[in-house]
């Protein structure tokens, strides 16, 4: 059997690269660990961390195709945060002028969840602890 440790990380590409860099780190407030600008691509690659620990690579690349979000579709359907209060959560993501859905909760753990979407309308998820 395959022996797997844990997620090391999440690739993210994104259409506007300064909102998004604001959106992850300013507004769900993801740490910077390294930014590079690579010529040859015309593209930045910066590599975030949540808690001390890498979680996100953010792409930025020219033109690239938008996402399919609605309806679903194949492939990544959503980013998941937990938090404490998710009350909390959303007071502050209203600071932002961020929306999010109204909250649900899951039938199978009865925990509390609400969903938000990044710039590209990528779903990111927060579910209470």
């Amino acid at each position: 059997m395959l022996t797997l440790n844990k997620v090391h990380h999440i690739a993210i590409l994104c259409s506007d690269y300064q909102k998004s860099k604001t959106f992850y780190t300013e507004v769900l407030g993801l740490t910077i660990i390294r930014e590079i600008y690579r010529e040859e691509r015309q593209s930045y690659k910066l590599d975030l961390a949540l808690n001390g620990s890498y979680v996100v690579e953010l792409f930025s690349f020219p033109n690239p195709p938008k996402r399919p979000s609605r309806p679903e579709a194949v492939g990544l359907r959503h980013l998941a945060f937990e938090v404490i209060n998710l009350e909390e959560t959303i007071a502050f993501l209203n600071t932002k002028n961020i929306e999010s859905e109204a909250i649900r909760i899951d039938e199978t753990t009865e925990k509390r969840f609400t969903f938000i979407a990044d710039p590209d309308e990528l779903p990111i998820e927060f579910y209470e602890r």
